[in-house]
């Protein structure tokens, strides 16, 4: 039997958030479910619920950042009991049986990922799945995260979303101590991304075309700040980057930042998903240089990514809100107005 669960979401593209009603299913075999304690708000969540991208599917309950303790599991599930730390990020399902699953790329399941909102859901007949602003969830076992208890659990909410995404490329193309790896633009991403290259050993450097964030950029970790608007800069760092993480959020001029890689090296895209300007094919040709893009990380990667944050005491830079000022905290983010999460304590939806 279907369990009634309070929310918050949207019924269509023009309307703020509201309070919803929701119903979740039972706790099946291999199902745990937990109380919702906190979830942090991505800007996937804003693009969805108005949908810019479209294909949104209304009611739409947001959110994939999710942290809460376990209350119930399954007869099946062994590594999982009551009153667990553990998080829910971007996706609850997949095939389990296509190359990318067996692969522990979940992320790229080639027969469709069910993502944590707004996706069919397999369980269900005609249900979608709706995300964390709400009370409670019920996921696949598989797909539960543990979250270490020694890291602050609001501000561990956002690694499951802006901290996988930054966090894989970097595995992936393999950033260790001595790199010098650029991070452009301090947001959600950013801001990850600068901490946890940091961690790894690199030389960080921020690049931005906001002097005014500078003094954050090293605060986090950065060694240097590059102003991309600087030429003179620009121009003394040409060619000189291993890595660099590209997360601007929309699209932009692109041979400025391809310049400043090595030989071989990469530059990996985790913002921008929409067309971007024209590109000069030469500036690529002439030093063999890559382009790449790079979405979220697979369980197996994410949970990596948790411990390497228990070890090294890594979490996001949050800013908590109450449920009743989401729809400001939206707005917020719209403007950049965040330093540089927010994340919903969800005591507020039970009261």
């Amino acid at each position: 039997m279907a369990t009634k669960t309070k929310a918050f979401g949207v019924i269509n593209e023009k309307e703020e958030l509201k309070p919803l009603d929701i119903q979740r299913r039972k706790v099946g075999d291999h199902d745990v479910e937990l109380d919702i304690e906190y979830c942090g708000v991505c800007h996937s969540d804003i693009h969805t619920a108005r949908n810019e991208w479209g294909g949104a599917k209304y009611p739409v309950v947001p959110g994939h950042e999710i942290i809460g303790r376990v209350t119930s599991v399954g007869k099946n599930v062994k590594n999982f009991k009551e009153g667990d730390l553990v998080g829910v990020g971007c996706m609850v399902d997949s095939c389990h049986n296509c190359e990318s699953c067996n692969n522990d790329l979940e992320q790229f399941c080639e027969n469709g990922a069910t993502f944590t909102y707004n996706s069919e859901d397999k369980n269900i007949k005609g249900e979608r799945t709706y995300g964390g602003y709400s009370t409670q969830i019920v996921v696949d076992k598989e797909f539960i995260l543990r979250i270490p208890e020694n890291i602050d659990a609001a501000g561990a909410a956002p690694l499951l979303c802006a901290g996988i995404t930054t966090w894989s490329p970097l595995r992936h193309w393999n950033v260790k101590k001595g790199d010098k790896v650029g991070v452009i633009g301090l947001g959600g991403l950013g801001h990850m991304g600068v901490k946890f290259a940091n961690a790894l050993g690199a030389h960080v450097v921020m690049i931005t075309t906001s002097p005014s964030k500078a003094e954050d950029a090293k605060k986090l970790g950065a060694h240097e700040v590059l102003i991309s608007k600087d030429e003179a800069e620009m121009k003394k760092h040409q060619n000189t980057f291993d890595f660099i993480l590209n997360t601007i959020p929309v699209g932009h001029k692109m041979d400025p930042y391809v310049g400043l890689l090595k030989i071989d090296a990469t530059m990996v895209l985790v913002g921008a998903i929409e067309p971007l300007d024209p590109l000069n094919g030469g500036s690529l040709i002439r030093g063999r240089k890559r382009i790449a893009g790079s979405l979220i990380g697979g369980i197996k990667e994410t949970q990596e990514m948790l411990d390497f944050c228990g070890k090294h005491n890594i979490v996001s830079d949050i800013e908590m809100i109450d449920i009743n000022n989401i729809n400001e905290a939206y707005d917020r983010v719209v403007k950049g107005d965040v330093k540089y999460r927010f994340v919903i304590d969800m005591a507020s939806l039970k009261e």
